[in-house]
C-alpha cells in the first residue's frame, strides 16, 4: 500500500470512527470502566447524611464548624489493544475482512479512550509477539496506531493468544483496560488469561465470519489454511461431513463462551458484516449498570 492510499484510509477511519466515539461512545466508554481509586478533591461544610468518617478536624477545628472531604474517582487508566494480526484475519465473506473490521473498532475504543484523558497501548502479535507500542495519549498517537493496524505486515501466520497474554503479564505492571480483538482460533491459553485477569480488566472482542460456522453444498473443494497453508480436499455434498464442521466449531465456540466467565473476562461477539455499533453500546450500558 503507497503512502499517499495509507493516509486515506487513515483519514476515512478517522472520519468515521472518531464521530461515532464522540457522539454515541465517549459516555458509555466513562461509565462502563472504573478509574484507579479515589482522589481527595476538596474540603466543605459538613451536610446532614455526610458520613463522619470524612469529617477533616483540622479544618473543623479551625473554623468551630464540621468540614469533611470531598474525593473524586480517579478517571485516567491505561487502554491495551491486544490485536491479532495473524493471516485468519484476512478472511471475510460479508463486506470486510475480519482484519478490517478489527481496525475500525479498535479506532473506536481508542477514540474513546483519549476522550476520557486515557493512554491508549497496542500490542500485535500472531504465533508470537510482533510489536508493542507503550501506551501514550493524544490524537497523534491514536492515528499512528491507526497506520499500524492498516499497514502492519507480520512476520508470523499463526495465532497464539497464551504468548500475548503471557507478553502482556510481563510488560504491562499497573492495572489496565485490555481489549483482546482476536477470531480466538488458537490453542489453549485458559491459564495466562486467569493470570490477566486477576490484575487486569478483560474484555475479549471475538470476530468472525458466518462462512466459518458452517460449510456450503458446492461440491468437491479444496481449501487451504490461511496459517498454515496447508490444502485439503472437500467433498462438501456429504451432510456428514458438513453437520461435523458445524458441530466442531459450535463445540469450540461453547467453550470459549464457558471459559471466559469463569476467568472473569467479559465477551463481544461480533460478525462481518453486520452493525457493530449496537453490540458494543449494549456491552458499555451493561457494564455502566453494574458498577
Amino acid at each position: 500500500m503507497s503512502t499517499s492510499a495509507l493516509l486515506k484510509k487513515v483519514r476515512k477511519i478517522e472520519i468515521k470512527t472518531k464521530g461515532l466515539s464522540n457522539h454515541i461512545f465517549a459516555g458509555e466508554y466513562q461509565t462502563a470502566f472504573k478509574g484507579k481509586g479515589m482522589a481527595f478533591s476538596e474540603v466543605r461544610e459538613y451536610q446532614p447524611g455526610d458520613d463522619v468518617r470524612f469529617i477533616d478536624w483540622n479544618v473543623t477545628a479551625r473554623y468551630n464548624a464540621p468540614f469533611v472531604k470531598v474525593f473524586e474517582e480517579e478517571r485516567e487508566m491505561t487502554v491495551i489493544l491486544l490485536i491479532d494480526v495473524s493471516a485468519s484475519g484476512n478472511f471475510g465473506t460479508q463486506e470486510q475482512f475480519k482484519r478490517e473490521l478489527a481496525t475500525e473498532i479498535s479506532a473506536i475504543l481508542a477514540f474513546s479512550a483519549i476522550k476520557n484523558n486515557d493512554k491508549v497501548g497496542v500490542i500485535f502479535f500472531t504465533d508470537k509477539v510482533e510489536q508493542f507500542i507503550p501506551a501514550k495519549k493524544g490524537k497523534s498517537h491514536i492515528l499512528r496506531i491507526i497506520r499500524e493496524v492498516l499497514a502492519f505486515q507480520p512476520t508470523g501466520k499463526g495465532t497464539n493468544i497464551a504468548r500475548a497474554l503471557e507478553y502482556f503479564n510481563s510488560v504491562i505492571k499497573k492495572r489496565s483496560i485490555c481489549f483482546i480483538l482476536s477470531d480466538f482460533i488458537s490453542k489453549e491459553f485458559e491459564r495466562p488469561l486467569k493470570i490477566a485477569s486477576k490484575k487486569h480488566d478483560l474484555v475479549a472482542l471475538r470476530i468472525h465470519d458466518t462462512r466459518e460456522d458452517t460449510l456450503p453444498n458446492v461440491g468437491l473443494v479444496h481449501m487451504q489454511d490461511a496459517e498454515t497453508e496447508k490444502i485439503i480436499f472437500i467433498d462438501t455434498t456429504s451432510k456428514k461431513i458438513r453437520d461435523n464442521f458445524a458441530k466442531n466449531r459450535l463445540q469450540e465456540t461453547e467453550k470459549l463462551r464457558k471459559l471466559l466467565p469463569t476467568s472473569r473476562v467479559d465477551l463481544i461477539d461480533i460478525t462481518t458484516g453486520t452493525d457493530y455499533i449496537k453490540p458494543l453500546i449494549n456491552f458499555f450500558k451493561t457494564r455502566g449498570s453494574r458498577r
